[in-house]
């Protein structure tokens, strides 16, 4: 493949050392990709398919063009000979320390290069294919073009996912990859609780009658016969209310993809121009954002980071990471160094039951499968409405840029 030149080329040089950054496990990124799938306008859903090409047809079935969930993982799996994306994966305030502090960013901005973070890299791969999409007609663009569209579509699809994931969007312990905890009586770390372990565990917890179809087609359409298929029903079904209209967010999922500067009622619209470049640490300009007021993911990522504070190191636990386990924990030093696999869902899901267990045995860390944390989190469902908001996003910004694309094609 050609080498990957999809963002600012002086934004991101110098990152190639830095070390990796992952977000949500497989499960994670695939039921981000598969809501948003589902939200999908049909055209745009084609257009979308066409952009990915062969990249997203294994194993179709019934009437989806493709599976955006066989490409949410991509940009995971090819870090290790693209580098310099790894830290386009998080960000991480200066200073930020939940739950004591919670800043984002601070008045000091963000660690690692100005621009070289996920919020960043959710505009700059955004206008990349909102360029491509105000192209007349695809007869007219070169194979440079297509295979430039489609690496920035699937860094998009993953950087939604990791941006809904709140341990990327905070430094503290890498990400909490350096805080070792249990879970369920397996050692782990607190990163890999949010990435894996709740949702593993609330996949062998689904009602039954989550395994049977809903009569909402568009969703239906979207599976492809996935471990976490039934979960996704009852988000849709039971968070979102797809179908019949009463989810538990049905009075606040509208607002999701509006952003503070744009009318609330006016839907999601797209930006063309860079995004604003962050002010020099220590100034006294407005804190460093990437929101252009018409797409805004630092605004969405807002209260997402809060939930480091109020949630993830929860009080009256002993949640920071010990000198002792050094030697688990090389890349200490480094901002992030998340450690997220790569495989397929199912063999992610099987990987905690069977292996993860291995080790020191329980008591070793602190427990987190309590009803005071785990039980918490269950009952308030944030893991869920995470996942939901990351794919109704994604589906908002892909649905802008591309019906203005079908516009123009049409003329």
């Amino acid at each position: 493949m050609r080498a990957l030149i999809l963002l600012n080329v002086a934004a991101i040089a110098g990152l190639s050392s830095l070390p990796r950054a992952l977000a949500w496990g497989a499960a994670g990124h695939e039921i981000v990709a598969t809501i948003a799938q589902s939200h999908l306008d049909p055209q745009v859903l084609d257009t979308v398919c066409s952009i990915l090409a062969s990249d997203a047809t294994s194993g179709v079935r019934g009437d989806a063009p493709c599976y955006l969930s066989t490409v949410a993982s991509w940009a995971d799996k090819i870090r290790f000979r693209a580098r310099w994306s790894a830290p386009l994966h998080y960000v991480g305030a200066v200073g930020d320390h939940p739950p004591d502090n919670c800043l984002f960013p601070g008045t000091d901005g963000w660690d690692g290069k100005p621009r070289g973070n996920v919020l960043d890299a959710i505009q700059n791969v955004t206008s990349i294919l909102a360029d491509f999409a105000a192209s007349a007609s695809t007869s007219t663009r070169g194979t440079f073009a297509d295979e430039r569209a489609s690496e920035a579509l699937k860094f998009l699809i993953h950087f939604v996912g990791d941006m809904h994931q709140p341990l990327h969007l905070t430094g503290r312990d890498r990400g909490a990859n350096g805080v070792k905890v249990s879970f369920d009586g397996r050692n782990t770390n607190l990163h890999s609780v949010w990435d894996t372990s709740l949702i593993a565990k609330y996949l062998r917890t689904i009602p039954r009658n989550y395994t049977r179809p809903l009569p909402v087609p568009a969703l239906e359409s979207s599976f492809r016969g996935a471990i976490y298929d039934p979960y996704i029903r009852r988000i849709v079904w039971e968070g979102l209310g797809v179908g019949h209209g009463t989810g538990r967010w049905e009075s606040e999922a509208d607002s999701w993809l509006a952003c503070p500067a744009s009318s609330s009622d006016s839907g999601p619209q797209l930006v063309l121009a860079a995004p604003r470049r962050p002010p020099p640490r220590g100034s006294d300009g407005p804190p460093e954002t990437s929101d252009s007021g018409t797409l805004c993911p630092y605004a969405w990522g807002a209260p997402i980071h809060q939930l480091n504070c109020d949630v993830v190191w929860s009080a009256g636990l002993d949640l920071s990471a010990r000198e002792d386990d050094e030697a688990h924990f090389p890349n200490r030093g480094h901002t992030h160094g998340h450690h997220c696999g790569s495989g397929s869902a199912e063999d992610e899901v099987r990987a905690w039951e069977e292996v993860a267990g291995r080790g020191r045995g329980k008591g070793d860390y602190p427990e987190l499968d309590t009803p005071e944390y785990a039980g918490r989190i269950e009952s308030e469902w944030i893991i869920e409405k995470l996942l939901a908001q990351g794919g109704v996003r994604l589906a908002g910004i892909l649905n802008a840029l591309f019906s203005s694309h079908l516009e123009l094609r049409d003329e």
